[in-house]
């Protein structure tokens, strides 16, 4: 009997991957328009098409959506200028053609796949709370067995999926997310530009603390480290650096 996927969740062949991006948004903190996060999107699906798995880009909603401009590797900022994957990605018409034409939620069919991913940027922590049909289809996906992952501020789903018995999702599951620490990074950093009074946080809640209150137990690995964990068919990613191991988690998950 071959180990090599002893770990995998389901090893068939042919490998089907959805990955969730968020619809555009505005900030209740700032009024700024917020939307996904390039890394989050292009790091796991360059992992997936590497290993000839298919990848279809949903979202909640369907259609056009917007990047956080931080996360183009072209934005003045600089913030994203070595991301050599995201750029291939945005310059690759056929690629770049997909965040334009998103697939609804609604539209997927869970038996269709062997895993979604939610991937972060901003938009999650202000939308996602109302985005009741990805709630289901990340729950259908978790308790049929198939692997559940959410990387980044993706992880704002798991403050609303819960179980047909009424359990959050994450309830007594170890989890990963955006760090307090990296919070309060991304907090300093708009004070010190005058974007945002002192004092007042870009986010209007805070992955960490909500995964403790429901329960989890959350863990990260510092400042900016890439990092994934996974609990049983459910994988987490810390931030926008952490696309690749996410990636390479639910890959070991599935099988090769």
């Amino acid at each position: 009997m071959s180990l090599k996927n002893v770990n995998a969740v389901n090893s068939k062949k042919n490998k089907k991957i959805a990955i969730v991006i968020a619809n555009p948004s505005i900030s209740t903190v700032t009024s700024w328009p917020v939307g996904f996060w390039w890394s989050e999107l292009t790091h796991p699906y360059y992992a997936f098409v590497e290993r000839g798995y298919e990848v279809k880009i949903f979202s909640p909603k369907g259609g056009k959506c917007e990047p956080d401009g931080m996360s183009d590797p072209r934005d003045v900022s600089g913030y994203s200028a070595s991301d050599l994957i995201s750029m291939g990605f945005i310059h690759t018409p056929n690629l770049a053609a997909l965040v334009n034409e998103t697939l609804p939620v609604v539209e997927m069919n869970v038996a269709d796949f062997d895993a979604i991913v939610v991937a972060g940027g901003q938009a999650p922590m202000f939308s996602f709370d109302k985005e009741v049909a990805l709630h289901k289809k990340f729950v259908e996906f978790y308790e049929s067995g198939k692997v559940a992952a959410a990387l980044c501020h993706g992880v704002a789903i798991l403050k609303y999926a819960k179980l047909s018995n009424g359990e959050y999702l994450a309830k007594g599951k170890t989890v990963t997310g955006f760090a307090n620490v990296e919070e309060d990074f991304a907090d300093q950093a708009v004070w010190s530009m005058n974007l945002l009074p002192k004092g007042k946080s870009l986010m209007p809640w805070r992955i960490e603390d909500e995964m403790k209150r429901i329960g989890a137990n959350y863990i990260q690995s510092g400042l900016w480290k890439g990092f994934a964990v996974r609990d049983g068919n459910l994988i987490t990613g810390q931030q926008n650096f952490s696309g690749t191991e996410t990636a390479e988690a639910i890959i070991k998950a599935i099988g090769e």
